[in-house]
Order: structure tokens, then sequence, then C-alpha cells
């Protein structure tokens, strides 16, 4: 009894956010947790949807939640120009604005408005380099970054304390610290310096948010590029901070290959007692490889920009629902799918919506997408459990 008792009282010690690791592989770093938040649990590893404007495109809060989608990330670039953070505050935080009673984690907005600067990742990955003809960022600085609003031309200034304070007022689970996002090209010395200078606004974000923590966890960004040395100072700096959680941030590579030489080295470098996050990442198959790697969650708007151009995602590879093959195809998108699309539905019928152009079937896609997502991270754990992979 006195045992019990003591346990009891050491759990109700505990933040109101903390990771509890379950099991850790016996073949690999690959482990299963709990992230414990004000709004829930996340199981991990798993997949986290990207709700951009404070929805998933073609799914509502409660149609995710349905689906069993635990952690949803949204943009706080967005929301500051659109509807504003200060109206979503007023609302009551992001959670009742949007009807959401389960997780929710935010960005700094430094992606977006970096990705004006130097193109989108897709840009950088396709060898196109840095952006010339956007005027969008006016002026990038220690202070932060002035830019222009894409909504109306109003400047703006984004800096480690208005970032965090925007990510107060919009009340998320988990924030991100202002970093700045480098091209992949680009020079030793000018990713060293921005390494630097991120270290430097990670820093000043950290204080801004132990100021007023609102029982808010707070992830530092680890960059460095594809520069061992330069990710090894960057775990070393931020994990002697106080941060709650490590998200892998910058240019992960041209290649997954890349990718994955990076994380080997870097993922014994982030401590295990706290959750890691890999940001941007969740194509199918770049996942297996990065679990066994150690990493917890990884969010993405792949599984459900293929689901809006028709790509279906099954447990016997992907289906191209506008292939004419399925047009007298009535039966499910995938016979071992447990979804309310594939208990409802036929290929046949998706098929009609997607040539018809009917946003139902974009919905139906979706839902069906996020669905398999959910059940192929619970496969994973429970492969971990057993000690698979």
């Amino acid at each position: 009894m006195r045992s019990v008792t003591l346990r009891f009282q050491a759990m109700t010690l505990k933040k109101p956010f903390h990771f509890e690791l379950i099991h850790t592989s016996k073949k690999s770093r690959a482990r299963v947790g709990r992230i414990h938040t004000p709004h829930g649990i996340i199981d991990t590893p798993n997949f986290v949807g990207v709700g951009t404007n404070a929805t998933m495109k073609a799914v509502d809060s409660a149609l995710a939640h349905d689906v069993g989608l635990q952690l949803m990330f949204c943009n706080t670039y967005h929301l500051m120009l659109q509807p504003g953070t200060q109206t979503i505050k007023e609302a009551g935080g992001l959670h009742k604005f949007m009807n959401r009673t389960t997780p929710i984690i935010t960005d700094s907005g430094g992606f977006q408005v970096f990705s004006l600067a130097y193109g989108t990742v897709k840009d950088e990955l396709k060898s196109r380099g840095q952006k010339t003809a956007n005027n969008a960022v006016l002026n990038i600085s220690e202070d932060g970054v002035l830019f222009r609003s894409y909504r109306d031309g109003a400047k703006v200034l984004l800096t480690p304390e208005t970032s965090v304070a925007a990510q107060k007022d919009l009340g998320a689970d988990i924030i991100i610290p202002f970093d700045e996002l480098p091209p992949y090209h680009i020079s030793a010395q000018k990713l060293k310096n921005s390494l630097d200078r991120t270290h430097r606004w990670e820093k000043r974000s950290l204080d801004a948010h132990l100021a007023n923590p609102q029982n808010q966890a707070m992830y530092a960004v680890i960059h460095g590029g594809i520069d061992p040395e330069m990710r090894k100072e960057s775990a070393e700096f931020l994990t002697n901070l106080p941060f709650d959680g490590f998200a892998i941030g910058g240019s992960l590579g041209k290649t997954k290959e890349q990718m994955i030489e990076m994380l080997t080295l870097l993922m014994p470098r982030i401590p295990t007692e706290a959750p890691n996050h890999l940001l941007g990442i969740a194509d199918l198959a770049s996942l297996e490889p990065c679990i066994t790697l150690g990493v917890d969650t990884f969010d993405s708007s792949h599984p459900t920009r293929c689901a809006r151009h028709g790509l279906l995602f099954t447990t016997q590879g992907d289906v191209k629902i506008l292939n004419s093959s399925n047009r007298t195809d009535f039966g499910p998108i995938d016979p071992q799918c447990s979804c309310s699309v594939c208990s409802r539905y036929s290929r046949a019928y998706l098929h009609h919506l997607f040539k018809a152009k009917e946003v139902t079937g974009h919905i139906l896609a979706t839902i069906h997408n996020l669905h398999f997502m959910v059940q192929l991270m619970a496969n994973y754990r429970q492969r971990i459990l057993n000690d698979e992979i």
C-alpha cells in the first residue's frame, strides 16, 4: 500500500507536460513513449497532421479527432496575418477557436518567413537556389526579420519575443522558438553565422517563454544543415538549456540518404528522457529508418496533399484513384482498412468523385489517408514493443 501511495505522489508532482518512456527496442534505438500534455496524451512514435490555418485541408477538427489524430501542427505565421493571434486569444485560444480538444503544436513562423527569402524546401532541393524576385522580406537583422504581409503589404517585424508572444496568444501545448532556416545551397561560413544567430534567437525565445510558461512546453530546434560538427555544436548548446523537447530542423539534406546519415550521428546526442520531433518529414519511405534511429514524432502535409491529388495509401501500395482501372472497381480502397470510407464507399465511387471534381472526393480521400497514417504508426509502436524493428 505504501509503494502505491508513493507512486501516486510521484505522479502528481510531474509537470502538466512530461515524457514517459515505455520501451526501447532491443534491435535499434526505436522507442515507444507517451507525451503527456494539458490536452491529452500523444503516443510515440506518431504522425502529426498539418493544419496550417487552424484546420487540416478538407477535414475539420471533429473528423480529425474521429480518425484518431493525436497531435496537429498549426502555423503561427499564417495565423498572425489572418485572423490575427489577438482574435484567437479573445476566442479563448486555438483549441476553442477551432474546437479541438486534443494537443496542438505551433511553429515560430520562421519557416514561412525564411521561405519567402530563400525559397521553399522544394525549390532548394531542385537546386533552384535563393529567391531573387521576392521582395516580401525587407531585412534580416540580429533583432529579427522585417517582412511584408502577403495579405495587405503591411510591414511586420517578427522577433523571438513577438513570435513567442503570438504563440502565447494561440495557447498551443507545444511551441517552437524563433529560428533561421538557411537554404541547402549556402557556404560553410554563412551556415555557421546563421547557426550562431539561431542559437541566440532560441535562447531569447526560451527566456520569453519561461517568463510566462502558461503550461506550454517549448521544443528547441537543432540546426546545422548536414554538417556533422555544426549539428554536434547545436545539440550541445541547446541540450544545456531547459527546453522540454528537441526538434530537428534546418536543411535535412538533398537526399533521404543524406538525412539518414545526419540523423544517425545526431540522434545519440539528444537526451533520451525528452521527446523529439523531426520537422517536415513524414513520407512513407522515410518513416521506418527514422523511427529506428529514435525519432518520436513527424509532421508533414504529404498524406493530405497526396489525398487531394488522388493518391491513396494502402497496405498493398499506393493507389491512383483516377486510373481507369478503378472506374468499375466496386471494392474498398483497401480491403484491410477499417476507416469509415473503406467501410462505406468503393474505389469506383471515389474515382467518379475525382473525375467529376467533387470536393467530397477530397474529403473522403483525406480521411482515408489520415486513418492509414494513424494505423501505420500504431503498427510501428507494436513492432517496437515486440522488438521487431
